[in-house]
Parts: structure tokens; C-alpha cells; sequence
């Protein structure tokens, strides 16, 4: 940390515009609060040369430039400084808060709230579309189906969308809050949680996070493991949103066949560790459980009938025309939009962006091992669906030719303390797309900081924007063929 140099405000800001000129984006932007000083640290990543690069500085001021009507891709990342560390970012195009929850120092907050004052998540002002025949349709936060908390606010004329404005927050979590001082005996419990369904995502950047900071170096045998952890909560999630997306369109033989299949690929994640969402399995060093040749042998079988039962469910949609005819055009995103939002996983991916930390920014197993990374051009939620298929696809020959050669040796090495005063990034591909975790450790290598970026926290704006233009009617399949997380938002 301390060969991190700090640059006055200027320069830290336009460091990040040039940078976002030549290709480079924000994965993670940050401040770490006191009571007369702010520190700022904005981590980039330029994927053509496969670099990391940070940038820090300090202020002493209340008020902070804002560069979001430059680089639209720091907008939330300053809202949510804001927040956290009371910064007001003056010039800022829309601010308002983030997770309606008090600054980490209560003496600093850029709503001017009392510090024992309530909070009422939602409570704000909205944007609104004015005209004859404009109405707006309020939906949320209190949904029908057993989901979490999220307010979605559409502007309409008739059935047309002009507006959606999409509030969260609503789940008072302070996961990170509650880290600083870390790592506690429950800390990677509470990564595994930071969003449930990807429990192995979050849970092994927290891993690499902690091994970079101990200087340990993990097993094969445990890379693999992770890497077969990691594909099958890819296809749990991918072959649960491929039924989600036919049932929202009323085809319910695929729905019907992946909300089965759904679970056959959870309880091979079982077989790892005896739960079906990967709890307990990860730990800093390696896996705590094994397999043995029984369980590969045990797992193969299982994997080779459930691709044969999802590749006929998932045949039916493409040979229907009717479901065509819905996922066709609907809810699209540009390649230029989606490059301005910063964009990942199957979201950026469908249209046309070649964005994935396995082939990008490789760890683990897939340092060893090239997993082709699949696109489409068409931005919609056809091309969202089938990036889902494709990668299912791809993550089952992973699996397999993982299994059939797991490397001998241990599965885990003991860990170290974490390198006082330090910084370390880690990069995964969540089945959502990048996760990215930076911790920053005190002389005595405690947490002085810990920042979780979730997939979801780049994504919810593509979807308020695939709604411009659209059906009000399209909102649940255009809002499936994302499904972001909201507690992994509302962290």
C-alpha cells in the first residue's frame, strides 16, 4: 500500500478519465473514511494488456469533482462514496443515495442527516417524464413472489417505457461496514452470503484476497476443485434463469424440465461438500473436503445425463417460433451502450463485448486451461438466453476434463497472517460475471477496508436501460434475462 503513491485530486481524477479514453475501466472505486481526511482509491482494469492498475488520493475538503458526466461508469461508485464516507461529489448529474444507510463516520454525511435520525430506504426524489397521456407505474418494493426488496419506477406513455428508474437498498446489511477490523473466525461465512447463489463466486475471491495478503500459494488439486465448484454454480444459476426466462414467456416444457435440472446440478455441488450452495467448501489455502475417485466417477455419471436432459429442454426453445418471437428484439443494449455502463458477464457478453476474467485476468485452474468465451452481437434477451446455453455448454466439457485428470497431492496448505499495510485485488468470474474483492489491511494486517463489487452493481443500470423504448409488458422477461442480485447490492 505504501508504494501506492498519493496524487493530489487533479491528477487522480484526469489519471482516471485518460485512462478510461484508452480502454481501461473502473472495477472498483472506493474511500476510506476518517474524522478530517477522506482517502479515494480507484482500481482499473485495461483488458488488451491484462493489467491492473490503482490510483489513490487524499482530501480534507467536504466536497469532492464529480466525473460521472464524463465517465458514466463512475456515477454509482461516487453515490456510493458519498454515502459511506460523507463526500458531497459536486456536479454530479443525479445524487441521491445509494443504500439510504448513515456514512462510516457519522460526523461526515453528504445528506446532512442527524446521525440518530431513521432512515427510510426509498424515500427520494425521482426523475419524471411530464406530458399529456405520461403516467407513471410504481412497482415494488413489497413484491408478489418470495423475492428480496427493490422499487422499480417506470415513466410510460401507454405501453412505451420512457424511463425506468430502479431504487434498491431496502436490505440494511452492512456486511462491509462490519468487516472493517477483520478477518474475523466468521468473515468468509459472511462472503459466502454477500450474495446466497454464488456462494463460491464471492467465497473464493475473499480466498485469493486473503492468500495474496499471507503470501501462500494454493495446491493444483485444490485449484481444480474450486474450478469445478465454480462452473457448477455457474450451471445451476445459468439453467435455472434458461427455465425463468421460458416460463416468463409462458413455455412451460422447458421451464418444467430446468427447474428440475436446476437442482440435479446444485446437488453435485452437494457431493463436494454436502451443501448444495457450496458452504463450507472454500478456504483460505485450498478446499476443506476432497474427492475421491468414487465421487468423480459419481459425478460424471450425473453430469452425462444432465446434459443430455438440458440439451433436449433448451432445443425446445430455439425450435419453437413463438418463443422466438418473444426473446427476438426485446430489451436490447448496443455494444457502445454497454461499453459507457461498464457492463459484465453474460450481459456485456450478449452484446458483443468480450468481457471474462477467466480468459482476461486468469486464476486458479484457468491459468492452465482456456475456457472459450462466448458472444453475441444482438444485445436482446435471445442473445442473453443463448450466452447462457453456450456457457452452460462450455462448463460441462470443463467439468468433465477436470474430473477425468484431477491432479494428485493435497487439497489445502496451511495460511499465514495477513502483510500489514498492504493491497490486494482479486478478480473472479461469478456466474453473473466479475467479482471483484480489494482489501486493504493496518500495520497490524487487520482489515482498514474491505470493498465487495458484485456483478449486480455494474449491471441493474443495463436494465433500466433495455427497458427504454420497450413494452411495460417486457419488464419480467427483460428483468429475468438479467436477474441481478439485490443483497448482492445492498451490501
Amino acid at each position: 500500500m505504501t508504494d501506492i503513491t498519493v496524487v493530489d485530486s487533479s491528477r487522480f481524477l484526469q489519471s482516471i478519465l485518460d485512462a478510461a479514453d484508452r480502454g481501461w475501466r473502473i472495477v472498483s472505486y472506493f474511500g476510506i473514511p476518517a474524522q478530517t481526511v477522506v482517502q479515494l482509491i480507484c482500481v482499473l482494469a485495461n483488458k488488451a494488456e491484462g493489467q491492473l492498475a490503482v490510483t489513490r488520493t487524499e482530501t480534507r475538503d467536504d466536497h469532492f469533482p464529480s466525473i460521472s458526466s464524463l465517465c458514466t461508469q463512475a456515477q454509482l461508485f461516487e453515490r456510493e462514496i458519498a454515502e459511506q464516507c460523507g463526500l458531497v461529489f459536486d456536479d454530479h448529474p443525479w445524487f441521491k443515495p445509494v443504500r439510504f444507510h448513515h456514512s462510516f463516520v457519522p460526523e461526515r454525511d453528504a445528506w446532512n442527516r442527524p446521525a440518530d435520525e431513521p432512515i427510510r430506504a426509498g424515500v427520494m426524489n425521482y426523475f419524471q417524464v411530464a406530458g399529456d397521456e405520461v403516467h407513471e407505474v410504481a412497482v415494488g418494493p413489497v413484491h408478489a413472489g418470495i423475492i428480496e426488496p427493490g422499487h422499480f419506477r417506470f415513466q410510460c406513455h401507454g405501453e412505451e417505457v420512457f424511463h425506468l428508474e430502479i431504487s434498491l437498498g431496502y436490505q440494511h446489511r452492512g456486511i462491509e461496514s462490519d468487516l472493517i477490523g477483520g478477518p474475523h473466525k466468521r468473515t468468509l461465512q459472511v462472503m459466502e452470503t454477500a450474495a446466497g447463489d454464488t456462494t463460491i463466486g464471492h467465497g473464493q475471491a475473499y480466498c485469493m484476497v486473503m492468500e495474496a495478503l499471507g503470501g501462500i500459494k494454493v495446491p493444483p488439486r485444490a485449484e481444480v476443485l474450486r474450478g469445478i465448484a465454480l462452473e457448477l454454480e455457474r450451471l445451476a444459476n445459468h439453467t435455472g434463469d434458461l427455465g425463468a426466462i421460458a416460463g416468463d414467456v409462458g413455455y412451460l416444457p422447458t421451464s418444467s424440465f430446468c427447474g428440475r435440472l436446476r437442482g440435479e446440478f446444485l446437488n453435485m455441488t452437494a457431493v463436494l461438500c454436502g451443501s448444495r450452495f457450496g458452504r463450507g467448501f472454500l478456504t483460505p489455502g485450498g478446499t476443506i473436503f476432497d474427492l475421491t475417485h468414487g465421487h468423480c466417477d459419481d459425478l460424471r455419471k450425473r453430469l452425462t445425463e444432465a446434459r443430455r436432459d438440458l440439451t433436449n429442454a433448451v432445443e425446445l426453445l430455439w425450435n419453437t417460433p413463438s418463443v422466438m418471437g418473444r426473446l427476438e428484439g426485446t430489451g436490447q443494449l448496443t455494444h457502445e451502450l454497454g461499453l459507457e455502463l461498464g457492463l459484465v458477464g453474460p450481459a456485456a457478453r450478449a452484446c458483443g463485448i468480450k468481457r471474462d476474467v477467466r480468459q482476461d485476468y486468469p486464476f486458479g485452474i484457468f491459468r492452465m486451461t482456456h475456457l472459450p468465451v462466448a458472444t453475441s452481437f444482438h444485445g436482446d434477451v435471445c442473445a442473453r438466453t443463448m450466452i447462457r446455453w453456450q456457457e452452460a455448454q462450455k462448463s460441462m466439457d470443463f467439468i468433465e476434463e477436470q474430473l477425468r485428470q484431477l491432479p494428485g497431492g493435497g487439497h489445502r496448505v496451511e495460511t499465514l497472517p495477513c502483510a500489514g499495510r498492504h493491497l490486494a485485488v482479486a478478480l473472479t468470474e461469478g456466474w453473473r460475471g466479475e467479482i471483484c474483492h480489494v482489501a486493504v489491511t493496518d500495520e497490524a494486517g487487520q482489515f482498514d477496508r474491505y470493498k465487495i463489487v458484485d456483478p449486480s452493481f455494474h449491471n441493474w443500470q443495463g436494465l433500466a436501460m433495455a427497458l427504454r423504448g420497450q413494452q411495460i409488458s417486457d419488464f419480467p422477461l427483460c428483468n429475468k434475462s438479467f436477474n441481478l442480485s439485490y443483497c448482492g447490492f445492498d451490501l
